[in-house]
């Protein structure tokens, strides 16, 4: 009888179920569990060896980068601008922090660079193009007779209201959305949303038949062309060791990696009332 009881103990737990806390039984848990600290993922398992759960927890969370880190790339021109969106955007996401990003942010951080719109262009027709349209005119393939389920008109690039519109209001939607317009700060980074919103200026440029180039900008008297000689000037800069401008006036403020704002440069993305990308 004994014997009995303790085969049938045995067989209730190998059956044990998964509930909401646990996993049930499992053959060999140390497969699916690692006892090892890893950086930047919380995986803490009964038999992790590296303490509590509370102190587990805190050794996963990402830490500052180490002193003397330099940026894992550099923008076209060699620029060390942060790319990876570890810079602090200080900005809400509410109407009136918008409304602040708007009268701030002014200036792009980047010059207008042939390379840099190359970018804009590919990352606009991924991430924008299927609402706002290849051109910026707020027809694309959502919303046409042939795409046809968004339930809203994004935002047309091409009107004056947003011809108009300082960087910062395009930077503040790329940041947070507006409207049915989600985030898009977790998909591209800091140097690429500035970039798309450098495109977005070339097509509304190209739409007034205005030049807005690395040689050019008739479109507005804020973004800065990178110049003719602007890559052999940039080479002569690095190997002299001297400091880059990249044309940001005292009074302008600065938008970094998180689209975040500094005092320097800016960056924002709208659409009101319409979706934006």
């Amino acid at each position: 009888m004994f014997l009995v009881l303790i085969v049938g103990a045995f067989a209730l737990q190998s059956c044990q179920q998964a509930g909401v806390n646990s996993p049930g039984s499992e053959y060999m848990p140390d497969m699916g569990h690692s006892i090892a600290y890893e950086a930047n993922y919380y995986n803490y398992y009964y038999y992790n060896t590296w303490g509590t759960e509370d102190e587990y927890y805190k050794l996963a969370q990402p830490g500052l980068p180490v002193k003397g880190t330099v940026p894992r790339r550099s923008n076209a021109a060699g620029f060390n601008i942060p790319t990876q969106g570890s810079v602090p955007y200080y900005y809400a996401d509410t109407e009136e922090e918008r409304n602040r990003a708007i009268a701030e942010i002014i200036d792009n951080p980047l010059p207008i660079t042939d390379a840099g719109l190359a970018e804009g262009k590919n990352l606009y027709n991924i991430f924008c193009a299927t609402c706002h349209g290849e051109k910026g005119d707020g027809n694309g393939y959502l919303v046409r007779d042939d795409g046809g389920v968004y339930p809203v008109q994004p935002a047309n690039f091409l009107l004056e209201e947003h011809v108009n519109a300082s960087n910062g209001r395009y930077y503040h939607s790329i940041m947070w959305g507006k409207n049915l317009m989600g985030s898009y700060k977790d998909k591209i980074s800091y140097e690429e949303r500035w970039n798309v919103i450098h495109y977005i200026r070339s097509l509304q440029a190209k739409e007034l038949k205005l030049a807005y180039n690395q040689e050019e900008n008739t479109l507005n008297d804020v973004d800065k062309p990178a110049g003719k000689n602007y890559m052999a000037a940039n080479m002569v800069e690095q190997a002299e060791g001297h400091g880059v401008d990249l044309g940001h006036t005292d009074n302008h403020h600065h938008v970094d990696d998180s689209g975040e704002h500094d005092h320097d440069a800016h960056g924002g993305s709208d659409h009101d009332g319409n979706h934006e990308h």
